[in-house]
């Protein structure tokens, strides 16, 4: 099976690598609580040493899920997004046409997904409807709380 394209913003990137920066000082005081732990006597009782080696392990996990993430994924610079059609990086004024109302959801990349900021993953049902309309289409999402159909009104750069 092939891997999923993943578009981030150059936001996302920075945020990524500040996480990867403070997993990588995490790692080092892990290793240290770990070997502190070992002093403690029987591993198999010790409380401490069980603790620290699952967090080491869920250290270790998540760098190697975000390093894998800066490897593959496309970086598109929000501030020289094409504003044609909806893309990563852009806000995008919509019309409700259920509830005859205007929106302005900000499409961004899953790691700076804000839903009531309404900052939207392109993975998101109304992201991935709308990425790729132009001013005046009408899409369709089907979301948790059933279908919606929004209409283009304005695509800028965020």
């Amino acid at each position: 099976m092939g891997e999923e394209l993943r578009e981030l913003t150059f936001t996302d990137k920075q945020k990524l690598e500040a996480e990867l920066a403070d997993l990588m000082e995490a790692k080092k005081r892990v290793a240290e609580e770990i070997k502190v732990a070992r002093g403690f006597g029987d591993l198999s009782e010790n409380a401490e040493y069980t603790e620290a080696k699952a967090e080491e392990g869920r250290v270790y996990g998540r760098i190697m899920d975000i390093e894998k993430i800066l490897q593959t994924a496309v970086f598109v610079d929000d501030s020289k997004v094409d504003t044609d059609t909806v893309s990563v990086g852009t806000a995008v004024r919509v019309f409700d046409m259920e509830y005859e109302e205007e929106d302005e959801y900000t499409i961004v990349g899953f790691t700076e997904a804000d839903p009531l900021k309404l900052y939207i993953s392109s993975e998101s049902p109304i992201g991935m409807a709308l990425i790729g309309a132009r001013v005046g289409d009408v899409v369709s999402a089907q979301t948790p709380g059933g279908s919606i159909k929004l209409k283009v009104l304005e695509i800028k750069r965020r």
